[in-house]
């Protein structure tokens, strides 16, 4: 008989014995119980957090389906995002898995942790102590039209006549955007330069558009995350804030810490049979 649930990985990690107590508290994306699996060879240094999740919601056909419907994907994420931070918040060293990574059962996750052991141990050990912080960069420059002419500037409109007047104001606009545009751009690379300073690497993603870019004004030009040690949170939080303050046309948030998210490359699932 087929099995009706798939097994959702949501993080690897180093078993511990807070590890194990924190996941039997939680829930995960079906509201299911974590618990974690060991490799099926060998000392059980690592462990996947898994839960069994129902085919009929995260097999390939239907998880397409459900990817679509937003309400459900928020849902999901958040759900997702709770248990990885949950293990964080134990003190456990987390590589997050991305969302709907599943198997068809045990004993293909414990063949997935021993295929990639030492590659997830070297792993687990560069991002130990450190959190991910994200560095988003809007570009709000302050331009308005032209000073209305008056007096002279009159007389030198009128003299142009009034298709070329309406010409050379669209001109000197266009001039000044160009020029705050230039300067943000120059200031937003100076950010990103101080940034890298403070942190031990970086992780370049595509700027957001539309609703993902948040509500506030401007456009986002820079959406970056990095990888710093646990102790220098403040630390980075404050130099890229205080680098940012009196840049006009500059709008700079810091979001985390996370789970590093960014730094952890994802195993892939298994395919379906």
């Amino acid at each position: 008989m087929t099995d009706p649930n798939l097994v959702y990985t949501y993080a690897v990690l180093r078993r511990t014995p807070e590890a194990a107590a924190a996941v039997t508290h939680l829930r995960g994306v079906a509201g299911e119980p974590i618990h974690l699996v060991d490799p099926a060879e060998g000392t059980p240094q690592l462990a996947f957090a898994v839960g069994h999740v129902p085919a009929a919601d995260y097999d390939e056909t239907p998880l397409k389906a459900h990817l679509d419907d937003l309400d459900w994907l928020e849902s999901t994420v958040r759900s997702h995002h709770a248990v990885v931070a949950a293990l964080v918040g134990c003190g456990a060293a987390v590589l997050p898995l991305r969302l709907a990574t599943v198997y068809h059962d045990e004993n293909g996750a414990r063949q997935a942790l021993d295929t990639r052991r030492d590659y997830f141990l070297s792993l687990l050990h560069r991002l130990t102590g450190h959190v991910e912080l994200g560095v988003k960069i809007y570009a709000t420059p302050d331009i308005t039209p032209p000073e209305a002419d008056t007096g002279a500037g009159q007389e030198q409109a009128t003299g142009l006549g009034a298709g070329r007047a309406y010409l050379s104001i669209r001109r000197r606009r266009q001039r000044r955007n160009e020029e705050a545009w230039r300067r943000v751009a120059q200031a937003a690379a100076h950010l990103t330069e101080t940034a890298a300073t403070l942190a031990v690497d970086r992780v370049a993603h595509s700027p957001q558009r539309g609703s993902l870019a948040g509500p506030g004004p401007g456009t986002n030009v820079g959406n970056d995350a990095y990888l710093v040690p646990a102790g220098r949170v403040d630390a980075f939080r404050s130099g890229i804030l205080a680098a940012a303050e009196g840049i006009p046309g500059l709008r700079v948030e810091v979001t985390g810490p996370w789970a590093p998210y960014s730094f952890a490359l994802q195993p892939e699932p298994e395919p379906a049979a």
